[in-house]
């Protein structure tokens, strides 16, 4: 991974206001933003500043060098109405190219761009949430009539109240050079928070996001991206606080784009479903991937890496070390490659691998269970390694279907009765103090 350097741009800056946008928490100001980063963009780029005041806004779509900044006392407000995230942009939305909604901070094809803070962003994500009842049926369809049968995504068009894909709220795609930086998620928006798609070279640092309540609204989604660094961020979250994707089932594998080379490191999560997780979209596989110096207080899961027998790939190279965590509402560490989930075959026979793992300075002082790492005859989990590891849970570990288990100075202390490790179907152990 090359060292990441922050994307510069020129002194230039451009005052939404100059444009006609007015902060008045009233006046929709989609027109004026567009004409202000046009003008950036045309001029060689620069800084497009949003100042204090409450600005109403639909979709932003960045160009090239240009930085949109959030001044201190600046409030962006997204606009409920679906007709102002028109006309359809292409996005990957839940491991599927289609045509969508646009996301409410949109890029595509773009070199150096960046959202930076302090301001603060508001999704106004509750009136679009409903539709998540109908989005599955819409997914089912896009899978069975249109990817597999390589319908092309040009003509996957989606973009209505009837197919019921949320938009994403921050979503650069096929980008370079890419920073998110100090800003605030204050409330959250219609789906996944920040969705970095098919990007490379990208610094996440100094975020605050709180998307608590909606239905899949994770914080920082890296999906098929490569060289990033995620650092500094405080998440709370209506799903995952941090997860990393690559594409789902045939079409995942098909454009076989991994997310690798990805540092992730001084995160704090509280309330979110899996602190640090990898998948369950991960067809095109994940790896190298270097994670430490965390706390999670108060998620379900700590670290989490699951797939199914649909998705294929690999999932190989990761370490997480430091990391501190308590208050786990399930697992501390769980691997599964048979998780039930998202367009999963019932008699799926795409085993997904997970190889290479290691989990060195971990501590969690409570957790229904410690550890779960279970994966199927057909391809067990292989080669992993716990050093230095000391939870308190309810239950202890289990170990189902892995080959190649290194456990050193590992402490577990589980409720009364139950046992501290439970080996299944697991070859090559090894166990020292």
């Amino acid at each position: 991974m090359p060292a990441l350097e922050r994307p510069r741009f020129p002194e230039r800056a451009y005052d939404i206001r100059d444009y006609g946008a007015r902060g008045d928490g009233e006046t929709k100001n989609t027109d004026a933003i567009r004409k202000a980063v046009a003008a950036c963009a045309a001029e060689g780029g620069g800084t497009v500043r949003v100042p204090p005041g409450k600005w109403l806004t639909g979709a932003i779509h960045l160009e090239s060098n240009v930085n949109l900044r959030l001044d201190q006392g600046a409030e962006l407000h997204f606009s409920t109405d679906p007709e102002d995230y028109l006309p359809p942009v292409f996005t990957r939305w839940a491991g599927f190219e289609v045509y969508n909604y646009s996301p409410l901070i949109y890029a595509r094809d773009c070199e150096n761009i960046a959202v930076t803070g302090p301001g603060k962003l508001f999704g106004h994500g509750p009136s679009w949430w409903p539709w998540a009842k109908i989005q599955e049926e819409t997914s089912r369809r896009i899978y069975h009539e249109q990817v597999l049968k390589d319908v092309p995504a040009e003509k996957r068009v989606y973009g209505t109240p009837e197919a019921g894909l949320r938009p994403q709220f921050i979503s650069p795609i096929n980008c370079r050079n890419v920073l998110l930086e100090g800003f605030e998620i204050a409330g959250p928006g219609p789906f996944w928070t920040i969705h970095i798609v098919y990007c490379e070279n990208v610094l996440v640092r100094g975020l605050t996001l709180y998307t608590v309540g909606g239905p899949n609204t994770d914080g920082i989604n890296l999906d098929s991206t490569r060289n990033a660094l995620i650092e500094a961020c405080d998440i709370n979250a209506g799903d995952d606080a941090i997860a990393l994707k690559s594409g789902i089932n045939e079409e995942g594998r098909r454009i076989g784009r991994p997310t690798e080379n990805v540092v992730i490191r001084n995160i704090r999560a509280g309330q979110t479903h899996g602190g640090m997780v990898i998948g369950s979209d991960m067809s095109g596989g994940v790896r190298n991937v270097y994670g430490h110096s965390c706390e999670f207080t108060g998620s379900l899961i700590g670290i989490r890496l699951k797939s199914n027998a649909s998705r294929g790939g690999v999932v190989e190279n990761c370490l997480f070390e430091n990391i501190r965590m308590a208050d786990i509402g399930q697992g501390a560490i769980v691997l599964q490659t048979d998780y039930g989930a998202w367009m999963a075959s019932e008699d799926g026979s795409a085993y997904p691998l997970f190889r290479n793992l290691a989990f060195k300075n971990i501590t969690c002082g409570g957790a229904a269970q410690a550890v779960s790492m279970t994966a199927t005859e057909h391809l067990p989990i292989q080669n992993v390694t716990l050093e230095h590891v000391a939870i308190q849970a309810k239950a202890g570990m289990r170990f189902e279907w892995v080959d190649g288990i290194t456990l050193r100075d590992v402490t577990i202390e589980p409720a009364s009765g139950n046992p501290p490790i439970i080996f299944e179907h697991c070859t090559d152990i090894i166990q020292s103090e």
